[in-house]
């Protein structure tokens, strides 16, 4: 298993290309400055001489210049990392030299980083004063999970002089994994314990007649249930006694994601598929919280990722590199391929949060059969990545006729997802359309009434 912050990588640099090295600014100036001997050899082309004297100085000068530069060899360049590569994230990749010569340096260094890092290459300048080390950084925002691939970093140097300089590079080429947004679930599961929703969760599993799982015995209080006295305890004892129970732990908790065309939309800089593994993460943080085993099924046409039920730091650890690697495919997903793996990987009941979109075809939806038969077997909870723009021109009055069309068409369009979802839950399944941005909480959210109203 790699490790959440990406490796630091460090390598000596080498000379880059076949003439690593090339005239400074500043020799340009001073060519530039012995222009002026042209001035007077108008009239005496003995001045020609005085320039071409100058013009040999400069030559001198620049390779006087140049040996002192410390060559490549002598400069070892790190990449270094300080926190982990979450998606759309904001977060800062350092550089850093350590100059072995005797002269100070000043570079001009980039950084092969990928696309998705950054939309041009960056370019940081760094000082390194002689026997020591310099550090430059530069600002990165990942616009996609899974695996990407830093190159080579190249540098520029110059003494202070800058008469001459020298080219390198150092082969610091590595594959980082960029995680779902990690600093949202954190946010949220903070949220949810200052908001006590999920210590309102806890205490419910002490109290009397939540849940069926048996906690302990005591003797019989008036208001108790008949059907919670244990009749084998109460002959023994010679009293009424009563079972105490508590709300249901060690439940097994699927996470089904779609990876299909359907969330393939892009709403803002993230697509919805990319909001469908934030929520799953956020929602794992809190089954973890409370006690349930966790695990997950990622599929397009085949699927793409599965987690068998567990618990703990290193089973979460696990789920979140598989949600890093959860990628959009470009057609239909199979979802009663996914539904029959389900079912034979899962038959003790369980709680199923199926995370997809609907198709807008004039058939029922292959997904919305699919959870209908699972729910006859398992708790299902369907939620449905909503579009924000459908409901707001639902909710708009229409002042023009090209209005009146969107407006019809978005009309026609929720009115088939309610009824379907309306279908879905008289099944004995439930149901959830959210914005993207809403989804995390609103997953939370449920799965805590699940567990306060002992739906398991």
């Amino acid at each position: 298993m790699t490790r959440l912050v990406p490796s630091d990588v460090a390598a000596r640099a080498q000379s880059a290309g076949r003439i690593p090295f090339a005239f400074a600014r500043r020799f340009f100036l001073v060519i530039f400055i012995g222009l002026a001997w042209i001035v007077p050899a108008w009239r005496d082309p003995r001045f020609l001489y005085g320039l071409a004297l100058w013009d040999a100085l400069a030559l001198l000068l620049w390779a006087w210049d140049f040996r002192r530069l410390p060559p490549a060899r002598q400069l070892e360049i790190r990449r270094v990392w300080s926190e982990p590569l979450g998606l759309a994230k904001r977060g800062g990749v350092t550089v850093e030299i350590r100059n072995a010569g005797r002269v100070a340096i000043s570079a001009e260094v980039v950084d092969e980083a990928p696309e998705t890092f950054c939309r041009e290459l960056p370019r940081i300048r760094i000082d390194v004063r002689a026997g020591s080390a310099g550090s430059g950084a530069y600002s990165i925002e990942p616009r996609s999970r899974g695996d990407a691939r830093f190159g080579n970093i190249w540098l520029r140097y110059c003494s202070p002089m800058q008469l001459a300089e020298r080219w390198a590079k150092a082969d610091v080429s590595q594959i980082v994994r960029v995680f779902p947004n990690l600093e949202e679930a954190r946010k949220l599961r903070i949220h949810l314990i200052r908001s006590r929703q999920i210590e309102m969760e806890k205490r419910l599993k002490r109290q009397r007649g939540q849940g069926r799982e048996f906690e302990s015995l005591r003797d019989y209080r008036q208001g108790d249930e008949w059907r919670d006295i244990c009749w084998s305890a109460t002959a023994r004892r010679g009293k009424l006694i009563t079972k105490v129970h508590q709300v249901e732990r060690s439940q097994a908790v699927w996470l089904v994601l779609d990876a299909g065309r359907l969330l393939r939309a892009r709403v803002g800089r993230l697509t919805k598929l990319d909001y469908a593994v934030n929520a799953a993460l956020s929602l794992a943080h809190v089954t973890f919280y409370s006690g349930d085993r966790v695990a997950l099924l990622a599929y397009g046409r085949k699927p793409q990722q599965r987690v068998a039920p567990g618990r703990g730091t290193a089973h979460l650890r696990v789920l979140l590199e598989s949600l890093s690697l959860v990628r959009n495919e470009p057609f239909e997903a199979d979802h009663l391929l996914a539904a029959e793996m389900l079912l034979s990987l899962q038959s003790r009941r369980s709680l199923v949060v199926w995370l997809t979109d609907l198709a807008e075809t004039a058939a029922t939806p292959e997904v919305i059969e699919c959870a209908a038969r699972m729910a006859s077997r398992h708790l299902v909870l369907l939620g449905i990545i909503g579009q924000p723009e459908l409901r707001g021109l639902v909710a708009a009055s229409p002042r023009n006729t090209t209005q009146m069309y969107r407006y019809t068409a978005a009309l026609e369009v929720v009115e088939r997802r309610d009824l379907l979802l309306r279908r879905l839950r008289q099944q004995g399944a439930l149901t959830l359309e959210v914005e993207p941005a809403r989804l995390s909480v609103a997953l939370v959210n449920q799965y805590l009434e699940v567990k306060e109203r002992s739906l398991l």
